[in-house]
């Protein structure tokens, strides 16, 4: 049986003094998670507003994703489907390289 969602995601962005903020709020009709980023200006470079948007929003997102994720695992931990085992790092070699 096919089931179709439709979750919306609103960005709010304020700048201030060349600071951006920006919030990202997921509304899945059940739950709402909120994001949240920041970016600030070097006083050395151009204010260009439109590059502290995608920073500040993309910050934001990438917020708001790792919130999913810990739901996620909360609800997989809430009906017996632990999390998966963490990664050992090798201390020598690629960074990404595991045992």
């Amino acid at each position: 049986m096919s089931n179709t969602r439709e979750w919306n995601v609103r960005i709010f962005i304020y700048e201030e003094e060349g600071t951006t903020t920006a919030r990202a709020v997921l509304d899945t009709g059940m739950t709402t998670l909120t994001g949240r980023g920041v970016a600030r200006c070097n006083p050395q470079d151009v204010d260009i507003p439109e590059i502290g948007d995608e920073l500040a929003v993309s910050r934001a997102m990438a917020e708001l994703g790792r919130q999913l994720m810990r739901t996620a695992d909360r609800d997989l931990q809430g009906v017996g489907a632990g999390p998966l085992p963490s990664k050992t790092q090798a201390s020598f070699g690629w960074p990404d390289a595991t045992l």
